[in-house]
């Protein structure tokens, strides 16, 4: 059986949670767990995971549910219940999705910042040369000779675990990995990985459609 996270491993999150816009943000592959038979989730306890920057995982998840009750889901932050803001071992975790009141845990962490390098090539003109046939002004006068530049360009690809668990089982119900080009700030990044998530989950049948 799938499980949450051991021990003290819930970690406050932050500025690592610096993820998506609806253009910038895709999700790169999905699974369901194909025995689940609880239907849509009733309330969802929102956590983000990192190690850094309290107010970045605060505002991450604030805008997660803002769009999970948007879209028609009853949802809470997880910083509402988890007062400390370092390592939280599993117990004090559990205690805080049960006095949530909620059924399900969603948690979104970062798993990797990734720079990368992209080389292309560009024609560029060159300085202007005599007429292109022979000597003399000819028909074609002077013109310019074009070369080949290359053009070297470094992008960064975020990439994040968005996973739904069943508050009960502790069974992970549906996990998503998703990946942001060149992040931001978490105001601007996390509605569109938001938007993915919720998505994906009301295509499964995870969260009831508005």
């Amino acid at each position: 059986m799938n499980r949450m996270p051991g021990r003290s491993l819930i970690a406050a999150a932050g500025t690592a949670l610096l993820l998506t816009a609806c253009a910038s943000t895709t999700l790169q592959s999905t699974w369901v767990d194909p025995g689940f038979t609880g239907g849509p989730v009733k309330k969802v306890f929102v956590i983000g995971l990192s190690a850094r920057d309290v107010a970045s995982r605060r505002g991450f998840e604030d805008i997660m549910v803002g769009k999970l009750q948007a879209a028609g889901a009853q949802a809470v932050p997880a910083w509402q219940f988890l007062r400390d803001d370092g390592v939280v071992p599993e117990p004090a975790l559990e205690a805080a999705i049960a006095q949530s009141g909620a059924d399900s845990m969603l948690m979104t962490r970062l798993i990797g910042m990734d720079t990368r390098t992209n080389v292309s090539t560009m024609m560029v003109p060159g300085p202007v040369m005599g007429p292109a046939f022979g000597p003399g002004p000819g028909w074609w006068g002077p013109y310019n000779a074009w070369y080949a530049v290359p053009q070297v360009t470094q992008y960064t690809i975020a990439t994040a675990e968005t996973t739904l668990f069943d508050a009960k089982t502790r069974r992970i119900v549906w996990t998503a990995t998703s990946e942001t080009f060149n992040p931001t700030t978490v105001q601007q990044e996390a509605p569109g990985l938001a938007d993915a998530v919720i998505k994906s989950l009301q295509a499964r049948g995870l969260i009831a459609a508005k």
